[in-house]
């Protein structure tokens, strides 16, 4: 658990194993900014779902963020569900109201604000690395935007391809590769998905839901080989900013 000072309006990110993340300290430089001195954001690290209940007897909680790996374990834990989050399946943000704790999904709301200023003509098709509740949002976008996906994981699953199963002619027909997983995340940065990345060129968009470091293995490799790439970072921003919002509506 966070150390910061707890006061009137209190805010924080739930998740494990999160002391690398962004959201403490981008929403307590906004609390400054904005001139809000009785609110405060906190980590809130737990090692599972259950110890949830003890982030929950906590006082003048407002608001969370939930990160991974408890984006779709949270869900039981809740009173009700906006009707976007209900479709995806998972949650990364929650707000305290007087009728109970009421989940979102603002995931959604930056991937697309971020991913379609980047989507061509030709983007027509998309591999999404990983199953988690990060990639429900990216696939419920790729609906939204008309673009055919698949799931690619390590084990096989009805219509999914494995890594192992990822071929020259496989890759020159989706064009769009999304990566899910936390692989690359600091401070393991040599790590990347297991793909045959000969096989990425010009033609490729390369999206990394990782911020840090700035430049995945996985997006160096695509941009080495011509690939258009973003990383996960003004996602972040978008989904931050969604979930104030969110948190501050009557």
């Amino acid at each position: 658990m966070g150390k910061t000072e707890k006061k009137e309006n209190r805010y924080g990110l739930l998740g494990r194993n999160i002391s690398y993340s962004f959201s403490q300290g981008y929403f307590t430089k906004k609390f400054e900014q904005l001139g809000l001195d009785d609110h405060s954001y906190e980590n809130f690290d737990i090692q599972d779902i259950s110890e949830f209940k003890s982030v929950l007897s906590e006082s003048n909680l407002k608001g969370l963020n939930v990160t991974i790996p408890y984006k779709q374990d949270v869900i039981p834990y809740l009173d009700a569900l906006d009707e976007k989050a209900a479709k995806i399946g998972a949650v990364n943000t929650i707000k305290f109201t007087k009728n109970g704790l009421k989940g979102f999904n603002t995931d959604a709301y930056g991937f697309k604000e971020s991913l379609q200023k980047f989507i061509q003509p030709h983007h027509k098709k998309a591999l999404v690395l990983g199953t988690g509740g990060a990639s429900k949002a990216i696939c419920f976008v790729l609906d939204e935007l008309g673009i055919d996906h698949a799931y690619v994981s390590r084990s096989k699953q009805r219509n999914q391809f494995t890594y192992e199963e990822l071929s020259k002619e496989i890759l020159e027909e989706y064009t769009v590769i999304i990566n899910c997983t936390p692989l690359g995340t600091h401070p393991n940065i040599e790590n990347k998905p297991d793909l045959p990345y000969q096989h990425i060129g010009n033609k490729h968009l390369l999206f990394d839901l990782i911020y840090n470091p700035e430049k995945t293995t996985f997006l160096a490799m695509g941009e080495a080989n011509g690939a258009t790439i973003s990383n996960g970072l003004e996602m972040l921003l978008g989904q931050a900013e969604k979930a104030w919002e969110i948190w501050n509506m009557p």
